[in-house]
């Protein structure tokens, strides 16, 4: 049986029930799914700062939780750590955002981002950069509200996302549009049925993937070499076999 790992790293338990559910729908009933939530940082990710420091939460829940799995899922939008997650990892790592803009530029030369938060396009637009699918991305897009007040009240965030939707296919020329976010888990569907088009659902779109490589699938990046050991001072002493080379 496949065995995923999927780390919030933000510390909203909620948050991760939510993804959780949303996941397990997704995911083939044979699929053995762990999810866990960030032991320390920002409730909701939603800044440069928080961002980095759930990368290291993202480590620790790894160092915590990984034995035995066949996947990692970064169940954070901003997929935070991936990059360090994949340089101590033996097993393939994949993040949210990651495997949505995989396959919205497999189906689009050009797609847009739709997202809680006003803060998270420059971050974004970075990401993608880094992980080798900005040349595709047209804009990102995001709402006044942030991932957080969205799942407390998905209804009251409906129509924005659905106008941010259909002007990243008028006004940016986007083939594919991603709906994005932690947050927003279980919108995907019902932004679809407002506007009439195609919407990839972050969360949806993440459960394939990771279920794809803990099959044994082609992995979709090159694997990373772990680097030089280096001794290293306050850690969780669970985190520090994994930093070794």
């Amino acid at each position: 049986m496949p065995n995923i790992l999927a780390i919030n790293a933000n510390t909203t338990v909620a948050i991760t029930a939510l993804v959780e559910k949303h996941l397990r729908a997704a995911l083939s009933a044979d699929v053995v799914l762990h999810a866990v939530t960030g032991r320390f940082g920002a409730a909701y990710i939603s800044t440069e700062a928080a961002n980095v420091i759930a990368g290291h939460a993202a480590l620790d829940a790894f160092a915590q939780h990984a034995h035995g799995c066949d996947a990692v899922l970064v169940a954070c939008f901003g997929d935070p750590g991936i990059f360090a997650l994949r340089e101590v990892s033996p097993v393939p790592v994949v993040g949210m955002a990651e495997a949505s803009m995989r396959l919205a530029s497999a189906q689009a030369a050009r797609y847009s981002i739709v997202t809680g938060g006003k803060r998270w396009p420059a971050m974004l637009e970075r990401l993608a950069g880094a992980l080798g699918y900005g040349a595709g991305l047209a804009r990102v897009r995001g709402i006044a509200l942030t991932g957080v007040q969205v799942a407390a009240d998905p209804e009251a965030a409906l129509d924005l996302l659905a106008a941010e939707c259909r002007a990243a296919r008028e006004e940016d020329g986007a083939g594919a549009v991603i709906l994005g976010g932690a947050g927003l888990a279980g919108l995907g569907v019902r932004v679809e049925q407002i506007v009439g088009f195609p919407v990839i659902d972050s969360v949806i779109a993440s459960a394939h993937e990771a279920e794809r490589l803990a099959r044994g699938g082609e992995w979709a990046y090159p694997r990373t070499e772990p680097g030089p050991g280096t001794p290293s001072t306050g850690l969780d002493p669970a985190l520090i076999p994994w930093l070794r080379d």
